[in-house]
């Protein structure tokens, strides 16, 4: 056998290795949903949103070192803040206070726990002393391709993160340290969101405490159908605030004026989006848009997600009338959109809640 032929041989060896290396770690979704795939290759599900041609977008990048400058430069900083979340309910940040270090030791364990095997994966959480149900994957409510989620997650309550009891990995100390960071900026802009439309409070120092807020690393791993099943069903969230620290795969979406965009990927920056709660809160000032994670055939995609929550009792109304929606606490909520998932595949959301 020649040179050439010895390496192209090597080369599809160690391609087939990876395969099943990859395969050993992603979740059984051809075994699980076999019957909503199989569907698929028969032409049965019009799955065509999912794979339409989406224009390419940057979002508003604001610098937030500017707050520790003069206090004209501050208030512009503030005013460009409660401007994104009112026009785009999505803005980035840089110069943020959370260190590269600690983002990058995040995507560093996020990555290795990720890369065990899915067995591995399911007991992680006792590993770890998590709750039960953090590790998470598909979508067990699908009726159809276009309900299915392509991804995997550990989905952590912080107090989880904060109640080790002296036992620490590695992974456990870095979502420790990454949880405190970010929560800190969520409180930061939190307070500048309400400050903005004159609704100066403590109410996000007194409900949004490190043990009612989440953290979520996700996992999109390659899909050999992109065009038919989406990595993160169309959605908005169910909290005040999301921080997101994102990879440069990309595949973020949202919409936009009516239109579906894909969010530029930007490795120096954070992304920040409005929830339902905030929308609520401020009387639809600030805007929980529809957004969704589209699926990749070849290269896996991470981020990892701060969720600013308020505890279940916390009451949700807003500052000023006539108001928009019915009084409600945030466990009311949670329970409607769940409800509302097993019932018909989907959140509604913040329309069940309406005056």
């Amino acid at each position: 056998m020649s040179r050439e032929a010895l390496m192209v041989e090597s080369s599809n060896f160690l391609e087939i290795l990876s395969r099943a290396s990859r395969m050993d770690a992603d979740p059984p979704f051809h075994q699980i949903y076999e019957t909503l795939l199989d569907k698929s290759t028969r032409g049965a599900d019009d799955n065509r949103e999912v794979g339409e041609i989406i224009e390419e977008c940057e979002l508003p990048l604001i610098d937030l070192g500017r707050l520790s400058l003069g206090n004209c430069e501050k208030e512009m900083c503030k005013s460009e803040i409660a401007r994104a979340s009112q026009e785009w309910g999505f803005f980035q940040v840089v110069n943020h206070g959370i260190s590269r270090e600690i983002l990058d030791k995040m995507r560093s364990e996020q990555v290795k726990v990720f890369k065990k095997s899915f067995n591995e994966k399911i007991k992680e959480e006792k590993v770890l002393n998590l709750s039960s149900g953090t590790y998470r994957w598909g979508t067990p409510t699908a009726t159809c391709l276009k309900q299915l989620s392509w991804s995997e997650a550990f989905h952590v309550p912080v107090t989880d993160i904060m109640a080790s009891n002296g036992f620490s990995t590695a992974l456990s100390s870095t979502m420790e340290q990454f949880a405190t960071t970010v929560a800190n900026l969520a409180q930061r802009l939190a307070e500048i969101l309400a400050e903005k439309f004159d609704c100066k409070s403590d109410f996000f120092e007194q409900n949004c405490l490190s043990s009612t807020c989440y953290l979520r690393m996700n996992r999109y791993p390659p899909c050999p159908i992109p065009s038919e099943v989406f990595g993160l069903m169309p959605h908005t969230d169910s909290d005040f605030l999301t921080i997101l620290h994102q990879d440069e795969v990309g595949g973020l979406q949202l919409v936009k004026d009516g239109k579906w965009f894909a969010v530029k990927p930007n490795p120096e920056a954070l992304i920040i989006n409005i929830g339902d709660l905030f929308q609520a809160w401020s009387n639809d000032i600030y805007k929980s848009v529809q957004h969704r994670v589209v699926t990749n055939p070849r290269v896996e995609r991470f981020s990892t997600a701060y969720f600013f929550c308020p505890s279940y009792d916390t009451v949700i109304q807003s500052c000023y009338g006539p108001s928009v929606y019915k009084k409600f606490n945030f466990k009311e909520y949670r329970q409607q959109v769940q409800e509302d998932v097993q019932k018909f595949g989907h959140k509604i959301g913040l329309p069940r809640f309406l005056v």
